[in-house]
Parts: C-alpha cells; structure tokens; sequence
C-alpha cells in the first residue's frame, strides 16, 4: 500500500461517518509518506472536526513546515489557532473577575487570526459586555452579525447590551 491508497481508504471512512477511522488511515499515510505534507494537513482537518484541537495543531505545523510555508496551510493553522484561543478565553470567562481582561486579549487575538470568526466576536462581546464596555461590546457583536446575521445567540446579547447602554446612559 503506498500514501495515496491510504488516502483514498480515508475518504471512504469520512463517506460512512467513520471519522476514527479515516484518522487511522490518514495516520497510515503519513507513516507511508512522512514528508508529504499535504497529508498532514488532511489528517489536521479530519482531527479539527473531530474536536482533537491539540492533535490538530500539531499536525497543521508539521504540514506548514514540509511544505516551507504553503498559504494555504497558514491559513488552516490560524484558524485552528484562532479556534485555541478562543476555547482558552471560554475558560477565562467561566473564571469571570480579572480573568476577563485576559479573555479580551485572546478574543481579539483569535480575531486577527481569523477575521471571519462569528464565534470569537461573540464571545469578544460578551467579555466586553461583562466588563461594562458596552460600545465595544455592542460593535464586536454587529460585525459578528454582519457575518452571519441569523445567528440567534448575537441578535440576542447584542439586544441585551443595547438595552443595558441605555440604561446606563439614562442614570448618568
């Protein structure tokens, strides 16, 4: 069996839901092929969507590396990047107090990463809401609804955060 075969055995795992499966054979294609890239980062895919972040990072850097810089496999690890960040500041928000701080950072952080995350701008919302900076809180979260305007969670808090604005502004 060579690389490609692997590859190809994946792909019929990905078709039947088989998602453990399909890291196997990737696993086996890398094994085949160690200096092949391209079957890092699809082994990175298939990790990143079966929620193994840590596995997935590491394989996204290895592709990136072999393949002296790829943009597309840039792409991919700034977005998982982003995606770590964002799950690291969801722990600073449960913590709540100071820990907020830290979570702003990491969000707009997870943002420059990956501009197009709904996700990190809401929970950058969120954080900048808890910390009473409505205007910034307020704004995060319209440009996560310019992105995905039908998302139930921002139209939601963004109404919320509006209204508290409000009524902080009438008891000034």
């Amino acid at each position: 069996m060579n690389g490609a075969e692997a590859i190809q055995r994946a792909y019929e795992a990905i078709l039947k839901s088989d998602f453990e499966a399909a890291v196997e054979w990737f696993l086996e294609a890398v094994a085949l092929e160690p200096d092949n890239p391209d079957y890092y980062y699809r082994l990175s895919i298939t990790c990143a969507r079966s929620d193994k972040l840590p596995a997935a990072l590491s394989y996204a850097r290895e592709a990136l590396r072999l393949s002296a810089g790829e943009p597309v496999y840039q792409l991919h690890l700034d977005y998982l990047l982003a995606k770590e960040k964002a799950v690291q500041a969801e722990a600073c928000l449960k913590q709540g107090g100071s820990q907020l701080y830290l979570a702003v950072t990491l969000l707009k952080e997870a943002i420059r990463l990956d501009p197009l995350s709904v996700e990190a701008r809401l929970l950058l919302g969120y954080a900048l809401g808890e910390l009473e900076e409505y205007p910034q809180a307020i704004a995060a979260l319209k440009e996560a609804s310019r992105l995905n305007p039908q998302h139930e969670r921002v139209r939601g808090l963004q109404a919320e955060l509006e209204k508290r604005l409000s009524k902080t502004l009438r008891n000034k």
